[in-house]
């Protein structure tokens, strides 16, 4: 091996560009979150070449004093540490004091600046050309804030650049990054521009509609549409944001956004809170959709745990994963039918006309169309005659008086999933509310009223332990032992009485009742690994709710079983007082509605 010797200033910057600049989007996170943090309301972004031939970020920010501009291109120097207690309560995006430098290394660089406190009558400028010693600084016209122009990434570093890829792909992530860090700081007003084309402009949201507007910009109109709007406080954390409803689910985890503190981040034990607030809701292989925001004291999370900043680690995550999993799980099961049918009502109709060709059953679970009122529903009745007597509050009419009843009902009398017309072929009610036409899969629909009832006498009774005749003996890790050991309350709370016998054994004396004739190892190792990754688990929980799901389906109302108006309409209310009833307990869709807006598009009504 050669001598130890120090590496040059200048391949130390380039090593260290290699872990913060992977491509040109690396470039314009980096360059965004140091606008934000010098408080710009306004940032404008200039690409050319997907960002390789150019990035050009300015913004309106308190800027960078001219003595300082030096400092600013420098390795591990920043304006945002000053000792170890504000690296243990980092409260900025950008800190590390490198990225600056990094880029700088590995680009045509300039940093055009003036300071806001007003030390400087003009701006400057430095230049820097691939080193940060070789750097020019000159007296340069400029309003207050900065502006970074990065040219020619990787010119110097060849073996970088032809791991670019084509300009579409790089414009691509570069739109990503704006997007995400658009939607943790509404209150900013954002504009990209790619070869002198304006691509995105984002105004100030500074209200809550303003705000759902622009994450409809951001993740689709549709997202929107089918997003419940989740607040919850407690115990120093909160958590904003909108998660979808399990009907619109996703082949891939690709509309899943997580901010911590205004910093968007991937996350282990994140993921695995939410899939299990979606445990029985979800259908089988999909993935749920979210934008949240979580607040916490920042001496709670380590944000210094990867050089791109993506990842972070919590200080106590047994308790981040029980309030997410609560909350998520709570907001879930809030969800009723008449948040759906007021989510409809909110869209404005954007589509065209129906097609004569196309199908008359394609029903969405979340309509996109305006929906009618019940003035419409009573116009349209009115021109067929059927005008009759209003409902009672709280009576299903009969059958025959369905229609005339709901002509002259209000939206106060009219329940969400109105009242049964008939049935279709034995397996679904045909029920019409104020918004037009209902459909309800009978067998579905009762399949999760008969799992929550299930479920809540659990609650009621709590998870009983049955002793094994012959214990069971285990073989295990010693960490896995260490961590059994230590949780052996928490273990019991789940009816799960396990002892530790010897370093890497350990035996198995009672299980949840329910569970006796189940693999009990495989329940146990499971939950072992879920201590050992996440410090919780929900395994013991999710074997129960399999057994009880299967026995509910087995419980329901079948198809081919005529049900009489009177029947089907108490379905249809306990539908609307039940948890989740949205989804079955294997996450189908339990109920869909065709507006009045949609079947007059249909048949091109009004035309």
């Amino acid at each position: 091996m050669s001598k130890i010797q120090l590496l040059s200033p200048q391949l130390a910057n380039q090593i260290a560009a290699g872990e913060v600049v992977e491509r040109p989007a690396s470039v314009v996170k980096e360059l965004l979150e140091n606008a934000l943090d010098a408080g710009a309301g306004r940032i404008e972004v200039d690409l050319e070449h997907g960002g390789a031939r150019l990035i050009r970020v300015r913004d309106d920010g308190s800027g960078i004093a001219g003595d300082e501009l030096k400092l600013a291109v420098s390795r591990h120097a920043t304006s945002k540490i000053r000792s170890l207690e504000d690296l243990e309560a980092v409260a900025s995006l950008g800190f590390r004091g490198e990225a600056l430098a990094s880029i700088c290394s590995v680009s045509r660089a300039s940093v055009i600046s003036r300071s806001r406190d007003g030390t400087d009558a003009s701006g400057w400028c430095l230049e820097v050309n691939g080193h940060a010693e070789d750097v020019v600084l000159a007296p340069a016209a400029h309003p207050v804030g900065t502006t970074v122009e990065v040219r020619d990434l990787f010119f110097n570093t060849p073996a970088r650049r032809k791991f670019l890829r084509t300009e579409r792909t790089e414009l691509e992530r570069c739109e990503d990054v704006l997007r995400r860090l658009a939607l943790a700081h509404p209150e900013v007003v954002f504009e990209l521009r790619h070869n002198a084309r304006v691509l995105k402009s984002l105004p100030a949201a500074n209200d809550l509609a303003a705000v759902e507007q622009r994450v409809a910009g951001v993740c689709g109109a549709a997202f929107m549409e089918h997003a419940l709007r989740v607040e919850v406080d407690g115990e120093g954390l909160g958590l904003r944001g909108w998660v979808a409803a399990p009907t619109f689910s996703r082949a891939q985890a690709d509309l899943q956004l997580f901010f911590v503190n205004g910093r968007v981040i991937r996350d282990r034990l994140v993921a695995h809170a939410v899939r299990q607030a979606y445990q029985d809701v979800l259908y089988h292989g999909r993935h749920p959709a979210f934008v949240l925001f979580l607040e916490l004291p920042a001496e709670q999370v380590d944000v210094n745990v990867h050089p791109t900043k993506h990842e972070v680690r919590f200080r106590d995550q047994r308790a981040i994963h029980g309030f997410l999993f609560a909350a998520l799980r709570q907001a879930l099961a809030e969800m009723r039918p008449e948040d759906r049918l007021e989510r409809i009502r909110e869209v404005p109709s954007t589509a065209g006309p129906v097609a004569p060709t196309q199908s008359g059953f394609a029903l969405r679970f979340a309509s996109r169309q305006a929906p009618g009122s019940a003035a419409s529903v009573r116009d349209h009745l009115a021109r067929y005659g059927e005008l009759g007597r209003e409902p009672s509050a709280h009576a299903a009419p009969e059958a025959g008086q369905v229609g005339a009843s709901l002509a002259e009902a209000s939206d106060t009398t009219l329940p969400p999933l109105g009242y049964a017309l008939a049935q279709l072929h034995g397996v679904y009610i045909l029920a019409q509310n104020a918004d037009g036409l209902v459909l309800v899969d009978m067998h579905a629909a009762h399949e999760r009223i008969t799992y929550e009832r299930m479920k809540q006498a659990r609650e009621a009774d709590g998870i009983r332990s049955q002793r094994l005749l012959v214990p069971l003996s285990l073989a295990v890790s010693e960490r896995e032992a260490s961590r059994a050991d230590a949780e052996r309350e928490a273990l019991a709370e789940l009816g799960l009485v396990v002892e530790r016998l010897g370093p890497e054994t350990l035996v198995v004396r009672e299980v949840p009742a329910a569970l006796a004739e189940s693999d009990v190892e495989g329940l146990v190792r499971d939950v072992l690994a879920d201590l050992v990754e996440f410090g919780t688990t929900g395994r013991v929980r999710e074997a129960e709710d399999a057994l009880l799901s299967t026995m509910a389906c087995h419980g329901s109302v079948r198809a081919n079983r005529q049900l009489t108006h009177a029947e089907m309409n108490a379905l249809l209310r306990d539908m609307e007082a039940t948890e989740r009833s949205g989804q079955c307990n294997h996450g189908r869709p339990t109920w869909a509605v065709q507006t009045l807006a949609e079947l007059d598009r249909l048949f091109l009504r009004g035309r």
